[in-house]
């Protein structure tokens, strides 16, 4: 069983490298770390960076997962190698490039590209944002599945995940006390398909939803609460349609007798207060 610690960082393209970065900064509320030939790295917590904007194409994603040590590394690969699944090792060139001692790589059914890492670089001062958006933690990540249920026993199988709730078969899949790291939604293809960050308050929320507004920004649910996790929300669209989403009071489960619940795939198991989502994942 392959133990993840924590999410370490998402690597998104996109075709216009300033844009990305403006946004990021200006908008969404990150503070931005550096950037590098066609890379910018930004963040809203103590990680080195949470995402890295690399300039290519749009539809290339990847998501880091962190894990505990070197051995629990060599025992993932071994694990992966042993599924079948096609896994290598990053380069020095590369771990660089993510900030990490070492790293391997694979996909999962659907084609979604993940690394796993071990001993990712910290912060060495503040989150210190350009707009303060109350940020205060990169949370989970939405990922297109071309079958959930598949993808969820990919998942459920390897690695140390579980899912807390299902909305018809996208699953809310969690590795630790938060409801839920990453969710599956159905889709025709692989990728991120929303990228979450938790604030301060419900204050946050509604505040970014009245900027996000003023700024013309294409508000695409919310602002809301979902019936699954209990978290107040807001999503978004940046830039080459990557959406993101703001949220506060994430259900933490640490009952040990907690059972995942059955909600049906409608706009009120999305949302408890009436908000109807346009997001193509999130509707029927």
């Amino acid at each position: 069983m392959i133990e993840i610690v924590d999410l370490a960082y998402a690597r998104v393209g996109t075709a216009d490298l300033p844009s990305a970065v403006r946004f990021a900064t200006e908008t969404l509320g990150l503070q931005l770390v550096r950037e590098e030939e066609n890379r910018a790295y930004v963040r809203g917590d103590d990680r080195d960076h949470d995402i890295c904007y690399v300039a290519g194409a749009p539809s290339d994603h990847v998501l880091g997962f962190e894990l505990a040590d070197e051995e629990a590394l060599r025992d993932a690969f071994d694990t992966l190698k042993g599924a079948g699944v096609d896994v290598s090792h990053g380069t020095p060139e590369e771990c660089n490039d993510r900030r990490v001692q070492q790293f391997i790589t694979f996909q999962d059914p659907t084609g979604n590209k993940f690394d796993l890492a071990v001993r990712p670089h910290k912060a060495t001062r503040r989150y210190f944002p350009t707009r303060d958006a109350g940020i205060n933690g990169f949370s989970h990540v939405g990922l297109r599945t071309t079958d959930a249920r598949r993808d969820e026993a990919f998942w459920t199988t390897h690695f140390n995940i579980h899912p807390n709730d299902w909305i018809g078969d996208a699953g809310l899949l969690s590795f630790d006390h938060v409801h839920h790291r990453i969710a599956l939604f159905p889709a025709n293809g692989p990728g991120i398909q929303h990228i979450n960050f938790q604030v301060d308050s419900i204050d946050d929320v509604m505040r970014s939803w009245y900027f996000l507004s003023s700024q013309q920004v294409r508000v695409v649910f919310g602002p809301g609460r979902h019936a699954t996790s209990g978290a107040m929300f807001l999503y978004f669209e940046g830039p080459d349609g990557m959406v993101y989403e703001y949220s506060h009071g994430v259900r933490l489960i640490d009952d040990p007798n907690y059972r995942p619940r059955q909600f049906p795939f409608t706009p009120e198991a999305f949302c408890v207060w009436g908000a109807k989502p346009d997001i193509p994942e999130f509707r029927s």
